[in-house]
């Protein structure tokens, strides 16, 4: 699954929505494959009104992609699961949202959204097609888009994980197991079948001197590589279970003053190893800086900027509690993309103390001796 990466297009209801660089690449295919498919079936056009039907078939080919993953997004949300993002990538769309839902009810609604957004939006280009059907253009494009969404419906039905359908089959037997683990593995073997039945039927097309058999196979080995991704992230689950950042913190908070320039910084960075400081002020906290920070300014320039004009302030830095579950804390770590996070402590009389810094390597470190030594019980 991609990540974010990408260009920021809009945003609605509050969930941004981004073009992945692959996006581009899909977009030229099918539009390129549209004005081919309208040439013959429309030899009377123009060749203007060829590339027309096809620039505007594949924008709202699109536009019904991001409609189906914003039916996700609207179930998601309503059991207040937040939505980080909407991408549209190379093999259409995914909705990144913060967490999985807590329930095999709420994982089955959220994962059939989209394939009922997809037919209904078939039905919807059924009905436009109707009433323009005097108009030729316009039928054709109501037409054309109306078969693919129905097709969208369909091929998302499939029962293999990380699809609509792989996801609903997830559902159905965490339902009957109540083992959202066992329900995931289940659901991941499922999906890897269907990928190698993907891999191995297109690359006997494309054998076969059929082109899109290619494109087939090009599938299947994302949905393998994406059924896989989801075991991987189940194992770091599961070892991560009942870890909180109490228990994988460095307690050593090193700090540095504001008012030295970058290439003090700099010299500190190089004596200590250390990547991340909390920068202070007359013994205040003020702010927080890094190496990636320090990166950002020209080495020349290093002397002349205080390390208080480049850090990130006190009131953009992101805080972890100590009891936060070490699973949570990562997700967050990786959807803001950084590197590191102070862990503060909430005394009785109400002042807040940093108790701790905590980094993804010390999360990662502590995933890879429990993976390699076998995940023990936490007391």
């Amino acid at each position: 699954m991609p990540n974010r990466s990408g260009f920021r297009v809009a945003e609605i209801r509050g969930i941004p929505l981004y073009l992945h660089p692959t996006w581009l690449v899909i977009f030229a295919l099918i539009t390129w494959s549209l004005v081919s498919h309208y040439g013959p079936e429309h030899p009377a056009w123009s060749p203007v009104q060829h590339w027309t039907a096809g620039v505007v078939s594949s924008l709202l080919f699109f536009a019904s992609v991001v409609f189906h993953e914003f039916a996700h997004s609207v179930v998601a949300q309503h059991y207040r699961i937040r939505v980080l993002s909407i991408t549209l990538f190379v093999f259409g769309g995914v909705a990144s949202i913060e967490r999985e839902p807590s329930k095999a009810s709420q994982e089955f609604n959220i994962a059939v959204a989209g394939p009922l957004a997809s037919g209904l939006l078939g039905a919807g280009f059924y009905g436009v097609r109707l009433l323009v059907a005097g108009s030729d253009m316009p039928a054709a494009i109501a037409f054309w888009l109306e078969r693919a969404n129905l097709l969208l419906a369909v091929f998302n039905l499939i029962p293999g994980f990380p699809l609509d359908g792989g996801r609903v089959f997830r559902a159905a037997v965490w339902g009957l197991t109540r083992d959202f683990g066992k329900a995931t593995r289940i659901a991941g073997a499922s999906g890897k079948l269907i990928a190698y039945a993907f891999i191995l039927g297109g690359g006997w097309a494309a054998f076969h001197g059929q082109f899109n058999g290619l494109w087939t196979a090009f599938t299947g080995w994302f949905l393998l590589n994406a059924a896989e991704d989801s075991l991987v992230q189940l194992a770091m689950r599961e070892n991560l279970r009942g870890l909180r950042a109490a228990d994988v913190m460095s307690r050593e908070v090193p700090t540095f003053a504001g008012q030295h320039t970058l290439a003090d910084y700099s010299a500190e960075v190089l004596r200590t190893g250390r990547r991340c400081h909390l920068v202070t002020t007359d013994d205040r906290l003020v702010g927080m800086m890094n190496v990636t920070a320090l990166n950002s300014v020209p080495r020349e320039e290093w002397t002349s900027h205080s390390v208080q004009s480049v850090m990130m302030p006190r009131d953009r830095i992101l805080w972890a509690a100590p009891d936060e579950p070490l699973l949570g804390l990562l997700e967050r770590l990786l959807n803001a993309d950084i590197n590191q996070m102070p862990v503060v402590s909430n005394d009785e009389d109400g002042s807040a103390q940093v108790v701790g810094m905590i980094t993804r390597d010390s999360i990662l470190r502590v995933l890879q001796a429990r993976s390699e030594l076998g995940r023990a019980p936490v007391t």
